[in-house]
Formats: structure tokens, C-alpha cells, sequence
């Protein structure tokens, strides 16, 4: 039988004796389509999700769901915003919808372990309520357990003091910096642009929102603070402690079975 973490690359057949023998955690990566500055790709929320989830997978014998792309509108002080060419959203109504149809699908397959695994900040809610609805849908005699988690909120304090010598600005203003460039450089280095990367940042945002958006808060060049001192270093260290972590999490919150 194939034993690759990827659920896509299984047969039906494969995937149903899985399920049934082993009953393994199921993550779905949820990404989205944003972009990430000049020197990284508009698909990296999806990637880095992707990734964490595959490399949590193999420490649990784990399978990875293929990843939700797109994702719900990126906000200027997390995202930089709507107004860039290709970054392209949902509303909240729509990812809620395919988060809720995705629980029950996995219920039905016979599945007790569904990880939700987010890659975008803006998220974050709208996972909430579809995981919520899923399960009502199914009712209190469901079998199926879900998790949901930020994969950055695995970064512990002296992990993020190694990576950030002059401080840790803070993950929202991290969109295009240091944590995710230097996790592309560690799994997708060839999708990097190092020769194209902006120093802006970080970006001076007031404590409030206005709408219409105000564009002019946001550097042209997406970047909310400088990605200059990203390395593939950095990107193995932070990669290997998230899913280590993530790893103990899954062992420990999936520890009692549904009554």
C-alpha cells in the first residue's frame, strides 16, 4: 500500500483501509491566494500550511487533506490589503462553507481526527464557524474530533529570540518578512527572489481601520517589514520546532475519544 502522507496520491481503496485500520489524523492546510512582496510567490499561506502539515504528518503517521487556496480578504496590517494584482479572496460566507462541507465529508469517510491547519492570518474566525456548523450538521453523536491551530503559534519565545537578534516585531507585521521568507528558503528555495527583496518596514499602522481601505498605509511593495535577514537557517529551525510541537499537540488533544 502506498504510504505517502498525501491524501491525493492515494487510491480510494488505499485511503479506506487507512482510515479503518489505523485511523490516522487528517490535516487540512488552509491557505490562501496574497501577495507576499516581489520576491515571494502569492501562494506561500497555502505552501507553508502545506508544508508544516506533511512534515506533522510523518512524525504521527498522519495523511495531509490537499489544501483550502484561497482564503478570506487579506487586511492591510496583516495582509497589506486587497488592492494588490493577485491576491485573490472569498467571503466569509464562502470559506465558512467549505470548512463546514469538509468536517462533514471527513465524518462521513469515518474519520475521528480532522486538524485544521491555518496559513493566513485573516482566517482565523470564518475556520471557527464552518468547523462549528460541521460538526452541528453531524450531531452530538458524531465520532469526529476537530482541531484547528495557527501553525506560527508553535514558534516558541527563545526560538523567535534566536531568529529575531534586534526583537520580534510581532507575527502580523511579519506578512512577506522573516518567518515566512526563511521558511520558503527551507522548503521551497527556488521559489524565493532573494534579489528582488524590499527593506520596507516595518510599517507604522493607527489603531483603527477605515473603509474604503487607506492604501497609502501600506508599502508599495506588500512587504510589512524588512525580510532582509531571512535564511533557510532560521527556516529549518522555526520548521523543525513548529511541527515537532505541533506533533505533541496532536498526541495530546486527540488523547481522549469522543463519548
Amino acid at each position: 500500500m502506498n504510504n505517502t502522507v498525501w491524501m491525493n496520491q492515494l487510491s480510494w481503496v488505499d485511503y479506506q483501509t487507512r482510515v479503518q485500520q489505523d485511523q490516522p489524523p487528517v490535516l487540512l492546510p488552509v491557505g490562501a491566494l496574497e501577495q507576499h512582496g516581489p520576491h515571494l510567490p502569492l501562494g506561500t499561506d497555502g505552501l507553508l500550511s502545506s508544508a508544516v502539515a506533511a512534515d506533522t504528518a510523518a512524525l504521527v503517521g498522519g495523511l495531509v487533506a490537499p489544501t483550502l487556496s484561497y482564503g478570506y480578504k487579506s487586511q492591510p496590517k496583516c495582509g497589506g490589503g486587497q488592492h494588490f494584482c493577485g491576491t485573490t479572496s472569498v467571503d466569509a460566507a464562502t470559506l465558512i462553507g467549505q470548512v463546514r462541507d469538509a468536517v462533514r465529508e471527513f465524518a462521513r469517510h469515518g474519520l475521528t481526527k480532522l486538524v485544521i491547519v491555518n496559513g493566513h492570518y485573516e482566517n482565523q474566525w470564518f475556520l471557527i464557524e464552518g468547523i462549528d456548523l460541521g460538526l452541528r450538521d453531524l450531531g452530538p453523536d458524531a465520532k469526529l474530533q476537530v482541531m484547528r491551530l495557527e501553525y506560527w503559534d508553535f514558534m516558541t519565545p527563545d526560538t523567535l529570540g534566536d531568529v529575531f537578534r534586534d526583537g520580534f516585531p510581532g507575527f502580523a507585521l511579519e506578512h512577506a518578512a522573516v518567518l515566512e521568507t526563511s521558511m520558503m528558503l527551507h522548503y521551497h528555495p527556488n521559489l524565493v527572489r532573494m534579489d528582488l527583496l524590499s527593506d520596507d518596514g516595518p510599517a507604522d499602522f493607527p489603531p483603527y481601520d477605515m473603509y474604503p481601505p487607506r492604501t497609502d498605509w501600506v508599502p508599495a511593495s506588500g512587504v510589512l517589514s524588512s525580510a532582509k535577514d531571512s535564511d533557510a537557517v532560521k527556516g529549518k529551525l522555526l520548521a523543525d520546532e513548529v511541527a515537532r510541537r505541533m506533533a505533541e499537540a496532536l498526541r495530546s488533544g486527540f488523547e481522549r475519544p469522543v463519548q
